[in-house]
């Protein structure tokens, strides 16, 4: 049976964060399985305004949350306040095991439930006061692009929504349906919740627009001996400089961006070949089984062939 995602929206609402979970959840064509089914609900069913001041037709009421798996809040345009109606069907669907994924002022909906109570949350930076007055006891974080609990997950900004989403693929079907799906999108490279969520804009010199030529030169060149000085040298940057630049862009070092993009990879090779762990060591560039092993259970608590147990 599929997983059922219903997104929850009302007016005015913004389509691009609705289009953009529905990219990844989505039909991805005979080359990708299709574990999910999308849909969209509202407390009135019927025309639903949009920022682009026209109507989308929203056939089904609350009623859809009865059945969702993930219920998606896309923001909540309306504004802070929640009706009852609309907070007893989240509340309901949340009891019985659904998961709450809440991007931008949609965390208003879980934080009136007292879902995030005790818990830190991305939060855009334009809420952050008003939510540190409405709710108190949430940790609202506007530096992260999102936040996981797995029951309930935020992110900030709408530009996250493809990271979120596919965050929620890898934990149900792992890190190799996540990156096909993102490939085919042609999203960038994983990023990780706690990436930042508003980088400063690049200074001035041989990368003025961003890293994103750098990043996927070094992603196709993991099995190569890569170091940090190779990737300022290619980027014609200091070592200095291009650290600065990805801890302001990305908010990790090129080292660790670099180490994180060698793990997905493997976690990828581990799921979908029957490689060893020797041979995959080398596709990533971690030169060894004993190397691999090492980092892997550091970066994920646990070891190569239990993770192809769970996955493959």
């Amino acid at each position: 049976m599929k997983h059922r995602v219903v997104a929850l929206v009302g007016p005015p609402l913004e389509m691009y964060r609705v289009t953009s979970a529905s990219a990844v959840f989505g039909d991805h064509g005979p080359d990708i399985p299709t574990h999910y089914d999308f849909a969209l609900c509202t407390e009135t069913p019927g025309p639903v305004r949009t920022t682009m001041e026209v109507d989308v037709i929203v056939e089904h009421g609350l009623e859809a949350l009865t059945t969702a798996d993930t219920v998606l809040i896309p923001g909540w345009c309306p504004g802070p306040e929640v009706s009852p109606e609309v907070g007893a069907a989240v509340r309901a669907a949340h009891s019985r095991g659904a998961r709450i994924v809440a991007i931008c002022s949609g965390i208003y909906v879980p934080a009136s439930l007292g879902l995030l109570d005790g818990r830190a949350a991305a939060t855009h930076w334009e809420l952050t006061a008003d939510l540190a007055a409405r709710y108190p006891l949430i940790r609202s974080d506007a530096s992260v692009l999102y936040v996981d609990h797995g029951d309930v997950a935020t992110a900030g900004a709408s530009a996250t929504t493809v990271d979120l989403c596919l965050n929620q693929v890898r934990r149900d079907h792992g890190a190799a349906l996540a990156m096909r799906i993102g490939r085919q999108l042609a999203a960038a490279p994983h990023r990780e919740g706690s990436q930042r969520q508003f980088p400063r804009l690049p200074t001035t010199g041989p990368v003025p627009d961003s890293l994103a030529p750098l990043l996927d030169w070094i992603t196709a060149r993991l099995d190569q001996p890569l170091t940090v000085d190779h990737m300022a040298a290619r980027a014609g940057l200091s070592r200095r400089t291009l650290t600065r630049h990805f801890t302001d862009q990305l908010g990790v070092s090129p080292g660790r961006w670099l180490l994180d993009r060698r793990i997905a990879s493997t976690r990828a090779l581990l799921e979908e070949t029957d490689l060893p762990v020797g041979a995959i060591a080398q596709r990533v560039g971690l030169s060894s089984a004993v190397n691999l092993r090492r980092r892997f259970r550091a970066a994920l608590d646990t070891t190569p062939a239990a993770y192809r147990r769970s996955f493959r």
